[in-house]
Formats: structure tokens, C-alpha cells, sequence
């Protein structure tokens, strides 16, 4: 699977997994993602997966590493897609 392919599962897991927000963000914490067993089957690097949908402004939490354990209640958040500006 390729990183695009990844980010887009990534943004359907939250979806699944989160608390829709009534922004059209949805809001999961990493302890939910990382100890979910569908999740655990489809991403090999889960951290790694998430650093690559923060940095293309896809989710954001705090924080640039999270560690299972020490990070489970940090709050990760699916950005609504952007607004399309009526012509």
C-alpha cells in the first residue's frame, strides 16, 4: 500500500472509530486507533501513517511521536475537508 492509499484508510478508521464533532471534524484518541484490531491489520506503521495525514493537514494532535502507553489519551482529529467557494 502506497502513502496516499494508507492516509485515505487512516481518514476512514477515524471516521469509524471517532465522535463526529459538529464542526465535521471527527475527534479519536490514539489509545482507541492503536489497540483497534482492524486497525492493527491494515497499518504496519500506524505512527508513521499518522506523521504523513499531519503533515498533509489531513488530522492533527499534539505532539510530533506517540508511543503507545505513554500517549493513548491524546487526541487525534480528522480535519473536515475544506469548503468548496461557491463561484
Amino acid at each position: 500500500m502506497n502513502v496516499e492509499e494508507e492516509v485515505g484508510k487512516l481518514k476512514e478508521e477515524i471516521q469509524r472509530l471517532g465522535q463526529k464533532q459538529p464542526d465535521g471534524s471527527h475527534k479519536v484518541t490514539f489509545g482507541v486507533l492503536f489497540n483497534d484490531d482492524c486497525c492493527a491489520n491494515i497499518f504496519e506503521a500506524l505512527v508513521g501513517t499518522l506523521r504523513a495525514a499531519k503533515k498533509r493537514k489531513i488530522v492533527t494532535y499534539d505532539g510530533e511521536l506517540l508511543l503507545q502507553g505513554v500517549h493513548d489519551n491524546v487526541e487525534i482529529t480528522l480535519l473536515p475537508p475544506p469548503a468548496v467557494a461557491a463561484a
